[in-house]
Parts: C-alpha cells; sequence; structure tokens
C-alpha cells in the first residue's frame, strides 16, 4: 500500500449535540478492583496491628488504683560485687610502644648524566628562538652544531638524576613548550 500517495480522510464537522450526536457510553465503576483495594487495605491494616503487638485501644485499660505497695526484699540470694578487671596477659602492648625499627635503605645508584633536548633545527635562528623562550621560563640551555653545522640541537643539563630533568621539562611544558626529550648523554 502506498501510503504517501494516499489521500486523507475528509474531516468531519463537529456537531454540537443537536442531532447526530452520538451519546457518550457511560463509564462503569470496576467494582471487582474497588473491593480488592479495600480488602488490601484492611490486611495492611490487621498486619500493622499484629506486628505491633496485637493490643486495641479497647483492649488498654488503665487502671482505676495507683499500687503503692514497694516490693519487699527477700532473703533469697545476695548479690555479689562485681569481680575485679583482669590483668593483661599480652605484652605486645608494651612491645610495640618500644620497639625500634630499623630499615637498610641502599644507596642510590647514580646513572650517567641525564640531558634535555629539546628541539633540532636546520636553521641558527630557530634554536636561538626556543633558546630565548626556555631563558624567559629562568633555565639555561645551550645550542649544539651536529652533522658539521648542518643541525643546531637545542639541551638543557647536565643532570644527575631524571628527577631532576622532569621537574624542569614539566615547567616547560607549563610554558608550552613540548616535545623534551631526557637523554642518557654525555657530550
Amino acid at each position: 500500500m502506498d501510503y504517501a500517495n494516499r489521500k486523507r480522510p475528509p474531516k468531519r464537522k463537529p456537531t454540537s449535540g443537536k442531532r447526530g450526536a452520538k451519546a457518550q457510553p457511560q463509564r462503569q465503576v470496576p467494582w471487582a478492583i474497588v473491593i480488592l483495594a479495600v480488602v488490601l487495605v484492611v490486611a495492611l491494616v490487621g498486619g500493622l496491628r499484629f506486628i505491633a503487638g496485637g493490643k486495641d485501644a479497647a483492649d488498654t485499660q488503665l487502671p482505676n488504683e495507683v499500687i503503692t505497695e514497694t516490693p519487699s526484699i527477700s532473703s533469697g540470694p545476695t548479690l555479689e560485687p562485681m569481680p575485679e578487671k583482669p590483668e593483661e596477659r599480652w605484652q605486645y602492648i608494651e612491645e610495640l610502644e618500644n620497639l625500634e625499627v630499623e630499615v637498610d635503605v641502599p644507596e642510590r645508584e647514580v646513572g650517567p648524566p641525564k640531558l634535555m633536548q629539546c628541539g633540532s633545527f636546520r636553521k641558527r635562528s630557530d634554536a636561538e628562538r626556543l633558546r630565548a623562550s626556555i631563558a624567559l621560563q629562568g633555565l639555561e640551555s645551550q645550542i649544539y652544531p651536529s652533522n658539521n653545522n648542518t643541525w643546531f640541537r637545542v639541551v638543557l643539563g647536565p643532570y644527575e638524576t631524571k628527577r631532576d630533568a622532569e621537574a624542569e621539562r614539566h615547567i616547560l611544558q607549563r610554558a608550552r613548550i613540548h616535545g623534551c626529550q631526557i637523554w642518557n648523554w654525555n657530550l
């Protein structure tokens, strides 16, 4: 069936209720659902009373007379005083307070010095520009020519540990100078 080219059904004019108006069917109350709801509510109330102890308001009556008798102490068994707190058998608490831990920390091996290269350029002017932006961050760098003065490397260092080199690399990254690499080089 072609739904795109199908004609729309003609619109019906609304009737004002005089002639030709259809009578609205009256809704009937679903009595089964109403009875079921009443039974469920009664069951819920009964269940809650059962849980609460099953006492109704009619069952609980206030006594008319107030009992003023004091219970007499019989000559039954006498109460013994509580025994004293026993002494602790464990001594680990005192041992832990006085314990001294000795840790043997090996000396950190210092490897070869680290250098950080931040760029390699064909033109010395580009290397000088990068060196100037590094100097604005308070760090000192050098330009090393290589391959018979055809390449110019911008290098920072030497650093004793990689941690020192990483700290300065983070300073450069905050200044948006990326691409610095840390190497184990000797110049």
